[in-house]
């Protein structure tokens, strides 16, 4: 698989579909040497790293019915809906502990994709310079604006990755990669539409951040980029794309177990029944230039 990338969207409690691919890819120990992601899906990717046979679920699933992992009551409480202290510290350091040996000693690249509040870039951080900042830096990926509080980090002001990349494909694209598997949480068709209500809550609240307001505003297109991005790349033979068939009525900030056990088993059983496609595509020379421009 050299010279081949995975790459991860978010979604909030969509990225249960991820999460079921990835258990699958444990299972038949696909490992991919290069990984880019952003917010839930760079949740999912650690425990991948760390090899972890079940953590995922264990992790979103087994905590969505937790009346402090997405609490109404927190948001007006303390400005976060999701519960980033038990997700981010209380169950990877004490009720389901991470293996941060194997995850750091792991081979694999691993890079997390931020969103610098102040300029509106994509700040990616690789796994090898993170040590101890790791809980922190998957943090700043997920913290979704409105619902989390800014991260402070290396004289960075941080949010959630996926807002100024939502599908880091071009970041695969820009370290070399010449494949690409590529895994989405929207269905086929899907198509962002832009901001046309509500743009005076951003400003008002980020005001001070005008390159988080511009990425925000103009986040639509980039997504719909993207997306069309890695349709080009699939169609080309250069990235195996899976997508669910329908999200199983699992929204953003979905709670109801059974709805995300379904997604889960959905992505587990879409890779499995892929399977042998995934590996014919791994097998097969590109020879082909990439170029994260490219029309």
């Amino acid at each position: 698989m050299r010279k081949t990338g995975l790459v991860l969207e978010g979604g909030g409690m969509r990225g249960v579909y991820t999460g079921g691919i990835l258990e699958f890819f444990l299972e038949r120990s696909i490992h991919f040497p290069y990984i880019a992601a952003v917010s839930a899906g760079a949740c999912n990717a650690s425990s991948y790293i760390s090899k972890q046979y079940g953590r995922n679920k264990a992790v979103t699933v087994g905590y969505a019915g937790h009346p402090d992992y997405i609490s109404i009551k927190r948001f007006f409480r303390v400005g976060e809906l999701f519960n980033m202290d038990l997700i981010f510290d209380q169950i990877p350091n004490q009720n389901n502990p991470f293996d941060y040996d194997t995850f750091f000693n792991s081979e694999q690249a691993f890079y997390i994709g931020t969103t610098d509040c102040k300029t509106g870039e994509t700040i990616y951080y690789e796994k090898s310079e993170l040590g101890a900042d790791l809980n922190k830096i998957l943090r700043a990926s997920c913290s979704l604006p409105m619902i989390a509080p800014i991260i402070e980090h290396d004289n960075r002001l941080l949010l959630d990755g996926g807002i100024s990349d939502p599908i880091p494909i071009n970041k695969s694209l820009m370290d070399g990669n010449e494949k690409h598997v590529v895994i989405l949480t929207q269905c086929d068709g899907y198509i962002k539409k832009p901001i046309t209500r509500g743009k005076w809550i951003y400003r008002k609240k980020y005001g001070a951040y005008r390159g988080l307001i511009n990425i925000i505003e103009t986040r639509s297109k980039l997504y719909n980029d993207s997306i069309e991005k890695v349709q080009k790349l699939e169609r080309e033979g250069r990235a195996f794309v899976f997508r669910p068939d329908d999200l199983r009525n699992v929204t953003r900030l979905e709670k109801d177990k059974e709805k995300l056990q379904a997604l889960y088993d959905h992505g587990y059983h879409q890779a499995e029944k892929r399977y042998e496609e995934l590996k014919e595509f791994l097998r097969q020379p590109v020879g082909l230039e990439t170029d994260a421009n490219s029309n």
